[in-house]
């Protein structure tokens, strides 16, 4: 794993790699955040709430999340920035330190990408629970097919990120290392 230091937007909900998410920003550090980010280029990271909240002080954040890629911004009705993030790598956050702005940055160790991995036939069960939630939902994954609904990691991502999981349930799925027992998980959490 390589490090390299992040700034951290803890939330109440877990951003999934290759899931997509709103946010509203309003609070000065996050603000700085993004344009820190617009000018270098750079991304940040979405970490798990494990006590405090989303405003005001800052909140202690779980060590595992992922990367947030921005994808689009624009103002709401009230003149809050929104941005529309895409998830990354995933990434262990360590010596975390706060700004004087209140902004959390951490040295992060990244987890090494799986490469494809097949589904089983034991997991198949789970494509076609996959494949009646992307009918159901549209999207932008609706009429996948093929390599995609075959690559484990893509299917549990997807199941993890449209299934009725909560967030600390979401957190599990995120902090497991591999396709194959995320997948497990993803079956007894459907059962």
């Amino acid at each position: 794993m390589s490090v390299e230091t992040l700034p951290l937007f803890p939330l109440s909900a877990v951003l999934l790699p290759g899931a997509s998410m709103g946010l509203r920003v309003f609070e000065a550090r996050y603000l700085d955040l993004v344009r820190e980010c617009g000018r270098s280029g750079r991304t940040f990271g979405i970490c798990l709430i494990l006590e405090g909240h989303e405003a005001g002080r800052p909140a202690v954040p779980a060590a595992i999340g992922t990367e947030a890629l921005i994808e689009d911004f624009d103002s709401d009705g009230d003149g809050l920035l929104t941005l529309k993030v895409r998830g990354g790598r995933r990434f262990r956050a360590q010596r975390l330190r706060v700004r004087d702005n209140g902004l959390q940055v951490a040295e992060v160790q990244w987890f090494q990408p799986e490469g494809p991995k097949r589904v089983v036939p034991e997991h198949s069960a789970l494509v076609t629970v996959l494949q009646h939630a992307l009918d159901r939902t549209g999207g932008e994954h609706a009429g996948v097919s093929g390599a995609r609904l075959e690559d484990a990691e893509w299917v549990s991502w997807r199941l993890a990120e449209l299934l009725p999981l909560s967030a600390t349930q979401r957190q599990m799925l995120l902090q497991i290392e591999e396709a194959y027992e995320r997948m497990e998980q993803l079956l007894i959490l459907a059962g």
